[in-house]
């Protein structure tokens, strides 16, 4: 094996060409989904846009349809995208696909970036308190070592 050979972690390709951003409708994650759009248009990459549906065990969701819940938010973000995709046509051109998955979101974001093939994930910075004690999605992402991770506050 020679030198050149030794370290092996590009696809062969100058730039990412898959960027996964997870989104679930907070603040946070839609600006990720914007940064994540910009660095998708500037580099001619396919932006896969993923949504990860929560499993709830069913004594925990007290009779409420959570399987619907969630399908509402994934429909309505897809709406979202869909709306700023059509307000900036012909200015801000990204391929784009919708994925949904389900598990929890640092789970469901590593099996999307694995079965998408990611070059790079990004995610938003997270909002809730308790995650700087246990450890955010993008924390546990970052610490997995196997994609470039960008954090958008």
């Amino acid at each position: 094996m020679t030198e050149q050979h030794a370290h092996q972690f590009e696809r062969g390709t100058d730039g990412p060409k898959v960027i996964v951003v997870g989104v679930d409708g907070s603040d946070s994650s839609l600006r990720a989904a914007a940064y994540a759009g910009g660095l998708a248009r500037r580099q001619h990459a396919l932006l896969a846009v993923v949504y990860v549906q929560p499993v709830i065990a069913s004594g925990a969701a007290l009779g409420a349809p959570v399987a619907e819940t969630t399908d509402e938010i994934a429909e309505d973000l897809v709406a979202q995208i869909r709306h700023a995709t059509e307000q900036n046509k012909g200015i801000f051109d990204v391929r784009w696909e919708f994925h949904t998955f389900r598990g929890d979101p640092y789970s469901g974001l590593t099996k999307a970036a694995d079965e998408l093939k990611a070059d790079a994930v990004v995610v938003g910075a997270s909002e809730q308190a308790g995650h700087r004690i246990v450890g955010s999605v993008a924390v546990r992402l970052v610490k997995a070592g196997r994609w470039p991770v960008t954090v958008v506050p």
